[in-house]
């Protein structure tokens, strides 16, 4: 699921200009961060990437978001052969896409771990911190907000889906409606289909919650700068409530 992200060609000829990010190995994933030199009050944004890529993918986007937030991009947990990341691995025969149950709780302990101590370490609290999650980025977003609301304020689910042992199992958590949620989903999308998107939508209609849908046609398993404008807004209009 590592993304085509044809748009950041542009955000990369202005990155190289800046000083390469040193990866972080000081909580429970390693990251990469962008922030000022007093954190304090920032709002948080922590960045999940997808199957197979790593943490300098989606830290790029931040050339397109609010300069003045805390960006942190984390590597997820399991190492792949050609050396990329996964947060888990899909289950191979399964009736739709799904994960490796032992992987994915492994993972979702990390992240929730990795929230927490970014979130003291950064001086952000809860409810001006949120996740941006691509792919399997997103797919762990739903899973460990959905089941605790308290981490965060909210997430966007980019090219992402709602596994169905959460789906089917979601016990209803104080607090849920209260996530700000972003989908945004290519109607072209040739790994997670785009139905995906208004199942997710109406799962979390269910639980309360009304999340910002954007569809957008023709788009492949990508992030788009559509899309990407899209998000910007969202945050900062999120950020204003």
């Amino acid at each position: 699921m590592k993304p085509l992200l044809a748009l950041l060609i542009a955000l990369l000829s202005s990155a190289t200009a800046q000083a390469q990010p040193v990866l972080q190995t000081d909580l429970p994933l390693k990251y990469q961060v962008q922030t000022s030199a007093e954190p304090a009050h920032q709002p948080l944004v922590i960045f999940l990437h997808g199957y197979g890529s790593n943490e300098e993918d989606l830290f790029t986007l931040r050339q397109g978001l609010p300069a003045d937030y805390t960006y942190l991009s984390a590597r997820a947990p399991l190492e792949m052969s050609d050396g990329g990341y996964k947060w888990f691995t899909s289950v191979q025969g399964a009736p739709e896409y799904d994960a490796a149950p032992e992987e994915l709780a492994s993972s979702e302990k990390r992240l929730v771990a990795f929230i927490g101590q970014a979130q003291r370490k950064y001086g952000a609290d809860a409810a001006h911190t949120y996740l941006v999650g691509f792919s399997q980025g997103a797919i762990i977003s739903y899973q460990v907000l959905l089941k605790d609301p308290s981490l965060a304020a909210g997430f966007a689910a980019l090219s992402g889906k709602v596994l169905p042992a959460l789906r089917d199992g979601l016990p209803s958590a104080a607090g849920q409606k209260d996530l700000k949620v972003f989908i945004g989903h290519g109607t072209a999308d040739s790994v997670l289909p785009y139905a995906s998107a208004p199942q997710a939508q109406a799962l979390l209609k269910g639980l309360g919650i009304e999340a910002q849908f954007h569809a957008y046609p023709g788009m492949d398993h990508t992030v788009s700068e559509r899309e990407l404008n899209d998000l910007s807004n969202w945050l900062k209009a999120s950020l204003q409530r």
